[in-house]
């Protein structure tokens, strides 16, 4: 059977979605042709920030040594997002949830609503873990598509499926900004001395960030709902020549004696013992909001689950060395995103104020207590297009957004909720976060991204719109300082 290839289904796409899929199809081509990796980008920041501090006054040698000491300032906390990342593959990947993904995927009766069930379950599971969402959702989808009843449209259930990571994840208790301000031991030393310590309770838990997610994941599921092609114009994945076969296949017989103990549960029993017990200590001895807001729990006990779920110690290995390779540029660029962090707030120049401390002023001059959220939502929303890396990311704002928060009087909780948010929107659309999800599904970025730029047009306004909305029911808090 003749199957089209890519660039006749961009074409094929763009006469039936129209306008919005056609300038966000030519986006993406453009992006896949022009975008390099997002190394570059930080590495470009690296030497922009420097060149902006050597032009404040800063001296060469101030400029290097805040490099060299910030580049290794943040090895905790790249190891930790490295696990937030390994545990949710981990987890995902475990023979039980493929088999939970299989009774979900019976529950739609056609293809329309099995895309909008796509697009609620991964945003549901964004909440919980980011890099889990995106592969629960492609291996949701691809469960889906084996259904030949329900010819859905396997591009539209691959932008439903990133819907976890491009709208909700930064909300719920994955959001690296939230976790890093609520880990003092993690945090630069300038951030805590700026901001201070902001738990969870003044970040994800606030009713008004609730409120903001119910609100995203409802509209959300509403355009995937009326985006979904119906089923005379569903591209299926066999139209797509797309080979569906079972991600998660059965371990095979141990091959040799020396594999026992790789094969025996007794290992995993014993392991999972044990960090029970420390579990059990940890939210014994805490709020269990407190003790789930530590990334170190966070992820032990992701690990713990995806151990027992695996049950055998090769299969927990196997999906630890599959999700291996997604950390490689949390590993390579978190120390550069330190590096950055120190160069602003340390290089001091003229005056003795720091690039960050400019940048903080040009917010203050630029921004009311009122108007704030909005301008940091959309500053943050553009420079999500250059670099996309949430945590990283936010490394990079956070001392001078912080700092201009602190003058302004803004909600520090709600600060970083704000860039949460905003900074999820170019996710929608900036192919670097789909590559797991793509690859999960044996498509192209440019084949899913058509839905999610009619997502992106529908988020912006409300996003921007509750952010301030709900910044007006906020009072300033002064932040509680650590080691100043």
């Amino acid at each position: 059977m003749y199957t089209p290839g890519s660039d006749e289904l961009a074409d094929m796409t763009t006469t039936r979605e129209g306008v919005f899929a056609r300038i966000a199809l030519g986006f993406t081509r453009w992006a896949e042709r022009w975008f390099p990796d997002a190394y570059a980008f930080v590495a470009l920041t690296v030497i922009l920030v420097s060149l902006a501090a050597l032009a404040n006054g800063a001296p060469p040698q101030a400029i290097a040594k805040a490099f060299g000491e910030g580049f290794w300032s943040l090895i905790t906390f790249t190891m930790q997002i490295a696990f937030v990342t390994i545990g949710g593959y981990v987890l995902a990947s475990s023979q039980p949830v493929a088999k939970l993904i299989e009774r979900l995927a019976a529950i739609p009766a056609n293809g329309r609503s099995a895309v909008a069930f796509v697009a609620f379950a991964t945003m549901a599971a964004s909440l919980l873990n980011a890099i889990f969402s995106l592969i629960f959702g492609g291996l949701l989808v691809r469960a889906l598509a084996r259904r030949t009843d329900l010819a859905m449209d396997y591009r539209a259930g691959g932008g439903a499926a990133y819907l976890g990571l491009g709208a909700t994840w930064a909300l719920g208790i994955s959001s690296s900004a939230a976790q890093l301000h609520s880990n003092p031991a993690s945090m630069p030393k300038p951030l805590l001395q700026i901001g201070g310590v902001i738990p969870f309770t003044e970040t994800i838990f606030l009713w008004q960030s609730m409120l903001l997610c119910a609100v995203l994941i409802a509209i959300s599921t509403l355009v995937a709902w009326l985006s979904a092609p119906a089923r005379a114009n569903a591209v299926t994945a066999e139209r797509l020549g797309v080979d569906l076969r079972d991600e998660a296949p059965a371990l095979p017989p141990r091959q040799r004696p020396s594999e026992w103990l790789e094969y025996s549960p007794l290992i995993t029993i014993l392991i999972v013992g044990l960090s029970l017990g420390w579990l059990w200590q940890e939210f014994s001895s805490k709020n269990a909001l407190d003790a789930i807001s530590g990334l170190n729990t966070y992820n032990f006990l992701f690990l713990a689950v995806g151990l027992l779920l695996h049950w055998r110690p090769r299969s927990f290995l196997n999906a630890v060395s599959k999700a291996v390779p997604a950390t490689g540029g949390v590993l390579i660029q978190f120390p550069l995103y330190g590096a950055v962090t120190m160069i602003m707030t340390k290089a001091a120049g003229f005056g003795g104020h720091t690039v960050s401390d400019q940048l903080a002023a040009a917010f203050v001059s630029l921004s009311t207590t009122d108007s704030f959220p909005v301008v940091m939502g959309v500053y943050s929303a553009v420079l999500g297009f250059l670099l996309p890396s949430g945590g990283g990311k936010w490394l990079l704002e956070a001392p001078y957004v912080m700092q201009a928060a602190v003058d302004l009087h803004v909600h520090l909780g709600w600060a970083i909720q704000v860039y949460n948010a905003a900074e999820a929107l170019p996710n929608l659309l900036n192919p670097f976060w789909m590559l797991p999800l793509v690859g999960i599904l044996g498509l192209k970025a440019r084949d899913i991204v058509g839905f999610n730029f009619l997502q992106f047009i529908v988020h912006v306004p409300v996003v921007l719109f509750l952010l301030w909305y709900l910044a007006r029911t906020l009072t300033f808090l002064p932040p509680v300082l650590v080691g100043s």
